[in-house]
């Protein structure tokens, strides 16, 4: 039985992955997964949050915005919108988006805000913050 798969994570920026890893756990839509050499082939929409995977025992950390994910048996493709490398990830930048979405969401005019974008935009800028207080300096990447 195989022991290792391989993972490729893409953003619509650059491709921050591509190796071998035992393991990968990451938060579908659906809920949260786990993914181990050999898994059950599977295509699944991500939610914003961690991308944790090990290599060489080693567990590493990013953070996607959101995207699809393809398991295969021996290769796992992640497609992120948007995926930040955990040391990579900002506080101050997180701050402000949450700050920014709350204001839009309050006193506006309901023709002039598009509230699911702006939903999505909090939720995402609050899972960075939220990956931002787990990880802390422990997390390589």
């Amino acid at each position: 039985m195989a022991k290792t798969m391989r993972l490729d994570v893409v953003s619509t920026q650059e491709s921050l992955f591509s190796g071998e890893v035992e393991e990968i756990f990451v938060a579908g839509e659906m809920g949260d997964l786990g993914i181990t050499p050999r898994h059950a082939q599977l295509i699944t929409t991500l939610k914003p949050g961690e991308l944790r995977y090990i290599a060489n025992g080693v567990e590493s950390s990013l953070f996607v915005s959101g995207g699809i994910m393809e398991v295969q048996p021996k290769v796992v493709t992640i497609l992120a919108d948007t995926a930040i490398r955990a040391k990579d990830l900002d506080k101050e930048a997180a701050e402000s988006a949450i700050k920014r979405a709350e204001d839009a969401m309050e006193g506006v005019d309901p023709e002039d805000i598009n509230y699911e974008t702006v939903r999505i935009e909090l939720e995402v800028a609050k899972m960075q913050m939220q990956m931002i207080h787990k990880v802390g300096k422990n997390i390589h990447s």
